[in-house]
């Protein structure tokens, strides 16, 4: 029987991270193990897999109380590879600052099929490239 990874699709993939972001679970794992993946976020920009684990796991330590409500997420995949696009009104809690925001934003990314570590067999869908911005008002 194949696990549950190897029958994933991407649409899936993207939908499960959105539920991480929602129950505060750490995001980095997403996103393929390599020095070329980039994610742009609202603010930032994080380049290669150590800045994104880092800021992700700082944004995980930093927010509660996320909204993510997806409007309009579109996925094409093709073999080992997918994008998508999506409409996402966001919102969320800075535990820090204790201040609420809240935007209307797109997303747009690049997924890769890959293989696991040797000591986990099977494929799963990765974000080799996401971009977040919000939606001017």
């Amino acid at each position: 029987m194949a696990d549950a990874a190897d029958s994933a699709t991407a649409e899936d993939r993207v939908r499960d991270y959105y539920e991480a972001l929602r129950d505060g679970e750490p995001l980095y794992p997403f996103f393929a193990e390599d020095p070329s993946v980039v994610k742009f976020g609202i603010t930032e920009k994080l380049t290669g897999y150590g800045e994104i684990e880092a800021g992700l796991r700082e944004q995980t330590a930093a927010t509660e109380d996320w909204t993510v409500d997806s409007r309009d997420l579109r996925v094409v995949e093709r073999d080992d590879h997918a994008w998508f696009s999506d409409d996402v009104r966001m919102a969320w809690r800075d535990a820090e600052a204790d201040r609420e925001h809240a935007f209307d934003s797109r997303w747009s990314g690049t997924l890769e099929r890959r293989e696991r570590d040797e000591s986990e067999p099977g494929a799963e869908w990765l974000f080799v490239g996401m971009h977040v911005s919000a939606v001017p008002e």
